[in-house]
């Protein structure tokens, strides 16, 4: 199997040899398939099942009784397993202990922290190759988003 790393390359070699900016994934699997890349194992049904039941504890949310706030029923935490992989399992907010909601809590973090890194780098890039243009700007703090989408009035609120 092709490393990510192989798959990017192979990825700028199809923008230049089609002349693309904007690519379709499909057409370049197929172009890499016809060219001899092996195609990845499907996952099983299982796999699948799986999935499903993760995109379902992902969506879950449930409403505070006492600020009538939507909040995430579930989250995910990671464990290293014997064999040095990583699984993910799933956490209840309503039942889980202190020291699990708060290493939940990190991870959630931890990855609005690192989209906000890239956002900013990739902004800045953007910025430093088109100088002639105005500056892109990519604020971190949302702190003022998140007020107004908290306070805003929901749809049981608004006038008919």
């Amino acid at each position: 199997m092709a490393s990510i790393k192989e798959r990017q390359r192979f990825l700028r070699y199809y923008k230049e040899v089609n002349h693309k900016t904007d690519v379709d994934m499909h057409e370049v699997a197929r172009l890499a398939e016809k060219m001899g890349w092996k195609l990845p194992v499907p996952p099983t049904g299982l796999d699948l099942l799986a999935k499903k039941f993760c995109d379902a504890a992902r969506d879950e949310t449930r409403i505070d009784k006492e600020t009538k706030r939507p909040y995430r029923a579930n989250l995910a935490i990671a464990q290293r397993l014997s064999s040095g992989k990583q699984q993910s399992l799933w956490i209840d907010t309503d039942e889980a202990p202190r020291h699990k909601m708060v290493k939940a809590l990190h991870l959630y973090r931890e990855q609005m922290v690192g989209e906000a890194i890239m956002g900013s780098n990739t902004a800045a890039h953007w910025n430093s190759i088109h100088p002639d243009q105005r500056p892109l700007k990519f604020a971190t703090d949302l702190t003022p988003d998140k007020n107004w989408r908290e306070n805003a009035p929901g749809e049981d609120d608004k006038a008919s």
